[in-house]
């Protein structure tokens, strides 16, 4: 696959399937990539494995969870290079079986979240969230459907105004839903029982990178004592590890299409909560504090 077979095939993916997260979206078409290679080398299929992965930063979209999700399929595969006995085309098969294996696992990942995460939401009970996490409405959905009766706050989240979509998705499923600005989360924090949010990374500290307003979203939470928890799929755990918000590349913080402009004129798409503000987290490795998630991170890529 050249530079414009993966761009179509990354972005064919984002469109035809709206439910699935940019990181997978990336894992697959790395895999469509291994298989369709014509590579000789271990060296040549990494070089264009990492020029695809390139190519999918480039988007005009935060990329931290494509990042982490990349870096964590390359960790996986490769290790098949350990068992490399007899020839390249072994190897490769390895590789792409793995892959696979990978891929199968991350597509169950939501569903372990949601489950673990469901339990926490009670009859009665009042959750505020933010933007239009996948974790977090598959988690209400399935709180919905066992006959809980509650109700959520959801920012509109601009720039992009992605509460709107999860209010309509909300609602479709008969949840009593309240679209908020974004301004309004310190008069209807006192409110609620409890925040989920979801991550676009979670780095080594247990902090995360998420829509830009989590980290005053979290703030509030913990000055009027709520919870506040995170959902979050284990491949976007990443090998980053902020002490503030300056310490966030900017290819994570701002578009693509952004990066060649002044970036002090420019709005971020993320923030940086640090773990000190975050309960839990409810992740397909299990619930997790954020101290926990630094070992989990390295058994990641053991």
């Amino acid at each position: 696959m050249n530079r414009n077979e993966v761009q179509q095939y990354f972005h064919g993916l984002l469109e035809k399937e709206k439910h699935m997260s940019a990181g997978i979206a990336a894992i697959k078409t790395l895999l469509k990539l291994l298989e369709h290679d014509k590579s000789e080398t271990v060296q040549g299929l990494d070089s264009n494995l990492q020029a695809a992965i390139d190519v999918m930063r480039s988007f005009d979209m935060p990329v931290s969870a494509v990042a982490s999700g990349c870096a964590l399929f390359l960790r996986f595969i490769t290790l098949a290079k350990l068992d490399f006995t007899t020839n390249f085309e072994e190897c490769k098969d390895i590789m792409l079986h793995r892959g696979e294996v990978f891929l199968k696992k991350l597509l169950q990942a939501r569903g372990k979240v949601a489950k673990q995460a469901c339990a926490f939401i009670y009859d009665g009970s009042i959750v505020l969230t933010h933007s239009n996490s996948r974790a977090v409405l598959q988690t209400m959905i399935e709180a919905a459907r066992a006959n809980k009766r509650f109700e959520v706050y959801v920012t509109v989240s601009s720039i992009d105004n992605t509460g709107e979509e999860m209010r309509l998705a909300l609602e479709k499923e008969n949840v009593q839903c309240t679209l908020i600005l974004d301004s309004a989360v310190g008069y209807v924090m006192e409110s609620v029982d409890m925040v989920m949010v979801g991550a676009e990374s979670v780095v080594e500290s247990g902090g995360i990178i998420n829509k830009i307003g989590s980290f005053t979203m979290a703030v509030c939470a913990q000055a009027m004592k709520k919870p506040f928890y995170v959902l979050t799929e284990s491949f976007k755990f990443s090998r980053l590890y902020p002490l503030n918000q300056r310490d966030l590349p900017n290819e994570f913080k701002y578009l693509s299409s952004k990066l060649t402009t002044d970036l002090k004129k420019e709005h971020p798409f993320v923030d940086y909560t640090p773990p000190s503000y975050i309960t839990l987290l409810f992740t397909d490795l299990g619930i997790l504090t954020p101290s926990a998630v630094s070992d989990e991170l390295i058994k990641l890529y053991l």
